[in-house]
């Protein structure tokens, strides 16, 4: 299947080379086309210089661009010269109402819309063990497994279309709990005085432990965040999650939180870091603590007469 791929991040560009391993890769595109042109020379593949151009040539098409009007404005500059039959597959994490607009805006054509956002980090992108999680029409999910094959290691099929972007906000939800709860627990490792790596490698093994506290816990010892997930991104997710828990007259207090927290590192100039500095946060707490009690303990004493 003749394969392009729009949309050369820090996950798009892995997961486009993992697709031409897979001998499916056809061409690609980025909004910045010296990124897209660089990768083409790489991988021999075509740069057009328009979506339009890259959907006629092309029999499925894999998108992953940062937001909701992203994936609209793609799907629309696409759709015109899709043949009938193609694919789009996309990767991007939005809301399942912008997963179904998508869809509607393809039908017309005779295109199948797959909402397919992804869950495994550069590092799970890199490697090409991804999970993937699937909405959209059950034929075309088929039709489309040596795509996702490629990309992922675990792929699941969760229903209608917006059933994909509904599994992944369910996720992100995850995400935002376990991130903060291993920045505050690190926080207070550290407070104690314990050593580190030694309390990373323990527990990292025991029954408390993640992928995010294996992976992310070692950027909180060394205080670098190097960007895997970034701050910003993710409080677009949990915005999305947000919304969709609002139509049932509902707020999540994870979500809340994190949205709240991540907008002062945000403020704070730390919007393009991994989540995990959120441990940034998390260490002031106890930095706090140890000013006030050294100015309780170094306050003069007035001892009765």
């Amino acid at each position: 299947m003749r394969t392009g791929f729009v949309g050369l991040g820090a996950m798009g560009a892995f997961m486009a080379r993992n697709l031409h391993r897979a001998g499916l890769l056809v061409a690609v595109w980025n909004r910045t086309a010296d990124k897209a042109r660089a990768l083409a020379a790489e991988l021999n593949v075509e740069a057009p210089a328009s979506l339009a151009q890259l959907a006629a040539q092309c029999e499925a098409v894999v998108s992953c661009v940062s937001a909701d009007a992203d994936v609209l404005e793609v799907t629309r500059s696409l759709a015109p010269a899709f043949k009938s039959g193609a694919l789009l597959l996309d990767c991007s994490t939005v809301s399942s109402e912008t997963a179904r607009q998508a869809a509607q805006l393809l039908a017309p054509r005779g295109v199948k819309f797959l909402d397919c956002p992804v869950s495994g980090g550069v590092e799970g992108a890199r490697e090409g063990t991804l999970a993937i999680m699937v909405g959209g029409d059950s034929a075309a999910f088929e039709r489309a497994q040596p795509i996702l094959r490629a990309l992922g290691r675990t792929i699941a099929h969760f229903g209608p279309t917006g059933a994909g972007e509904a599994a992944k906000a369910t996720n992100q939800i995850m995400v935002a709990g376990i991130i903060d709860a291993i920045a505050e627990a690190m926080a207070f490792a550290r407070a104690e005085g314990l050593p580190l790596d030694t309390l990373i490698d323990t527990l990292g093994k025991g029954a408390g432990s993640s992928w995010y506290f294996v992976h992310r816990a070692p950027n909180m010892a060394r205080g670098s965040y190097p960007a895997g997930f970034r701050v910003r991104l993710h409080q677009k997710d949990l915005r999305i999650c947000h919304d969709m828990a609002a139509r049932f007259g509902t707020a999540l207090p994870v979500v809340e939180r994190m949205i709240g927290e991540y907008a002062e590192l945000i403020a704070r100039g730390y919007g393009d870091e991994d989540i995990s500095a959120t441990y940034r946060l998390k260490a002031e707490l106890f930095e706090r603590t140890n000013i006030m009690r050294t100015h309780i303990t170094d306050a003069p004493s007035h001892g009765s007469a």
